[in-house]
């Protein structure tokens, strides 16, 4: 994993950790004691986990038995986010005494200015950003994942319910002497998505076919969603990306993201995918 390099702005971390958290809302949640509860069957696991927010009332072992109910109602194993704002403070480090072992960190980057994107989207010749609908956006990001039916439609049925509008795009390739009488798809390069609320834009869901990777593809489109949030008012951006994909950080660290903190998982089920 990559280490941080320098004193992150725990601020503007603050700010990308209560945007992530209304971004990926499910229809499926409920607040236990403070803990906020999501129950959505889709295969990203910020949906389906405990996010411990407040302190509670309860003793620790009663409050995760009521999670745990919650969870089995609904046929989820129980999840629980970590993250250095969990509460209580020593959470970690209690479910690790528990033998829950840690699985899937992931760091949280930051941009605190979005100046450098212009307000004209930029891309090379022959590519286009297209606006998608919520399901044709799940079932493509679905695919490139290798998601069940089930998740991929929990994951449409996210997104069209979200609190922070949908805003899905694909990256394509369109034939440069295109034929009118023939129909010819256009070639996905990358899709990405923008969950924005207010002046802090949250970049999702970045994926590039395996065929097009280390072409840049993934970069444009992120240049391109950053311009699209500027002109949509924001002022600074925030993503998720696994704390060993070094590769997508180098990408995002040549569009000025910076290391904020880091998150992981825990279950008394073991490592869950």
């Amino acid at each position: 994993m990559r280490k941080p390099d320098a004193t992150p702005d725990m601020a503007l971390a603050r700010r990308a950790e209560a945007a992530g958290l209304n971004a990926s809302a499910p229809p499926q949640q409920a607040s236990v004691e403070g803990w906020l509860i999501r129950l959505s069957p889709g295969k990203a696991k910020r949906s389906r986990c405990v996010n411990a927010l407040a302190q509670g009332s309860l003793p620790l072992d009663d409050l995760l038995a009521r999670c745990q109910a919650s969870f089995d109602h609904a046929g989820l194993p129980l999840i629980v986010r970590l993250t250095p704002f969990s509460q209580p403070l020593d959470l970690d480090a209690r479910l690790a005494a528990k033998g829950w072992p840690a699985f899937d960190a992931a760091d949280v980057m930051v941009l605190a200015d979005l100046q450098a994107f212009g307000q004209a989207t930029v891309l090379p010749a022959g590519q286009r950003l297209l606006a998608v609908d919520a399901p044709t956006y799940a079932a493509a990001v679905g695919a490139l994942r290798g998601s069940s039916a089930r998740a991929i439609e929990a994951h449409a049925e996210r997104l069209a319910a979200s609190p922070v509008p949908y805003q899905g795009f694909f990256l394509q390739q369109v034939a440069e002497q295109a034929d009118p009488r023939t129909e010819q798809p256009a070639a996905l390069l990358a899709c990405g998505q923008i969950a924005q609320e207010g002046p802090i834009a949250g970049l999702y869901d970045i994926f590039t076919p395996p065929e097009g990777r280390g072409q840049g593809h993934a970069k444009n489109l992120c240049a391109a969603l950053l311009a699209q949030a500027r002109r949509q008012g924001a002022s600074e951006a925030y993503l998720q990306v696994g704390s060993d994909n070094l590769t997508a950080q180098r990408v995002y660290e040549r569009l000025g993201f910076v290391f904020a903190y880091r998150y992981h998982y825990r279950s008394p089920h073991g490592v869950v995918d």
